[in-house]
């Protein structure tokens, strides 16, 4: 069984916290199951936005962890990255948004094998 988004989303940060990276919440969505979206901020006016795996990634119809794959492969200016945000609230009210920052562009998740 998958854990809740608001447990995961609390997990996630404290690694990011652990390996000395500011991540905050930047929008709450559904506490059991909302879509979460990752976006790295390279602090140079740059990001990368990492939104959840397509469901045909996993093995089972029901996944117990949770895969990413990035927007682009090379960091987008962020108006850009904010645009799609945007787009992805109005389709999905009940995503989180989570934003981490860090130079390096370390995101800490698992990204789906393609």
């Amino acid at each position: 069984m998958r854990l809740k988004s608001n447990i995961w989303v609390s997990a996630y940060l404290r690694r990011c916290q652990t390996e000395g990276v500011f991540g905050a919440v930047r929008r709450r969505g559904a506490e059991e199951a909302g879509a979460v979206f990752v976006k790295v901020s390279l602090l140079d006016g740059n990001a990368m936005l990492y939104v959840p795996a397509p469901q045909t990634v996993y093995e089972d119809g029901r996944p117990v962890d949770r895969f990413f794959v990035p927007v682009a492969q090379q960091p987008l200016p962020e108006h850009t990255i904010e645009e799609r945000l945007t787009k992805e609230l109005r389709f999905d009210p009940d995503a989180w948004i989570v934003e981490t920052e860090d130079r390096a562009g370390r995101h800490f998740l698992e990204l789906a094998k393609t």
